[in-house]
């Protein structure tokens, strides 16, 4: 009885065995409890507050990212088709469960440090700072689609295409990914700043 309850993204990738390897982002990549869903459009109103949209499932806050650049806001469903297609060829290239693989993209292209603008009478100096794990969460996932959408732009390789390429390869740490490349880049700024 207990496997017919339980919840599916798409009937297909199951929550139960994702496992968040870092301590610091658990409470903000959503994928226990309510916000395991069958799929990415949950309609909540998750922006009525500040910090809600921790509360949203990971999935959704790709999903609802992946709808930028004014020609594609508010096509959620269209958004929806992509990462279902997305997590499909995931799991056809890595025969793991591609919700694990997306939970390891995120943890691995958030940047860890930042610099920030201090400005006293006109000079203006960056000065390094620790980033938030809510805004870890934030960045990587604005990172992965950017990084996914500047490659599929005039290029014959559709959006899922360049999505699972670089989910993957960010979940690997390896620096073909967009998102890698940029969180590196961050940090080096961020260490000279300190």
């Amino acid at each position: 009885m207990a496997e017919e309850n339980e919840v599916k993204l798409f009937g297909k990738w199951s929550y139960d065995d994702l496992e968040v390897s870092d301590i610091a982002l658990i409470d903000y990549i959503g994928i226990t409890g309510k916000q395991a869903t069958y799929l990415p459009h949950t309609q909540g109103r998750y922006q009525k507050k500040r910090f809600r949209k921790a509360l949203a499932p990971i999935v959704e806050r790709v999903a609802c990212s992946l709808m930028r650049k004014g020609r594609n806001s508010g096509k959620k469903m269209m958004a929806v088709r992509i990462i279902q297609h997305t997590l499909d060829i995931i799991h056809l290239s890595t025969d793991e469960n591609p919700l694990q693989i997306l939970v390891d993209a995120i943890i691995n292209s958030g940047p860890r440090e930042d610099s920030t603008r201090v400005g006293s009478a006109g000079v203006v100096r960056r000065q390094a700072v620790d980033c938030s794990p809510f805004r870890r969460v934030n960045q990587a996932i604005y990172l992965l689609t950017t990084g996914a959408r500047e490659a599929s732009f005039r290029n014959i390789k559709t959006i899922s295409e360049c999505l699972s390429d670089e989910i993957i390869n960010a979940a690997r740490g390896s620096s073909n990914s967009y998102a890698i490349k940029k969180k590196d880049e961050i940090e080096r700024v961020a260490k000279a700043n300190r």
